[in-house]
């Protein structure tokens, strides 16, 4: 069953019935990943899918599809990053049941045994900007090192050697 994506989600209710929310929101939604971004034009196309994973636990896929605004770091461009997010969560109430989760799962926490959707893809979203962004087929050109210069330095022990020179003379 498909539904429109609410502010929060009641997770044992969403879990029992196999909740599917769809759809597509735009990126201003997301005040957190804005910092991010070159701008906020766009959106994001999602399928967030509630249910039990093979030993039981609560958790949700999402799969999500976008192309992200940024800012090339070497030539200052704007460029759009196609991203796409597939994950599955596990919903835990507490920290220290995350170890509890099957291999391949990140967790999510509930908040009273609620989700809030968009934090949800948010977190994924800012999680999927490269540290450093690059418009794809642009190359890093290194400055080339300077020729080292050798200094003539004075041996350390020329001093002595003026020493040894005046006491045979003695």
């Amino acid at each position: 069953m498909h539904a429109p994506l609410p502010e929060r989600v009641d997770v044992e209710r969403a879990v029992a019935t196999g909740r599917v929310y769809s759809g597509s929101v735009p990126l201003s939604v997301f005040e957190r990943l804005a910092g991010l971004l070159a701008d906020t034009r766009g959106e994001l196309r999602f399928e967030l899918k509630f249910g039990r994973n093979e030993i039981g636990q609560r958790m949700a896929t999402l799969q999500a599809d976008a192309a992200l605004p940024l800012v090339c770091q070497t030539t200052l461009d704007r460029f759009e990053l196609p991203v796409r997010v597939d994950v599955r969560l596990g919903l835990i109430a507490d920290e220290a049941d995350e170890a509890g989760l099957p291999e391949g799962f990140e967790a999510a926490l509930m908040d009273a045994g609620l989700v809030d959707p968009l934090a949800l893809l948010e977190d994924e979203l800012i999680l999927a900007v490269p540290v450093i962004a690059r418009k794809p087929g642009v190359e890093v050109n290194a400055p080339a090192p300077a020729p080292a210069v050798e200094e003539e330095r004075p041996h350390p022990f020329a001093a002595l050697a003026g020493f040894k020179r005046e006491s045979r003379n003695i």
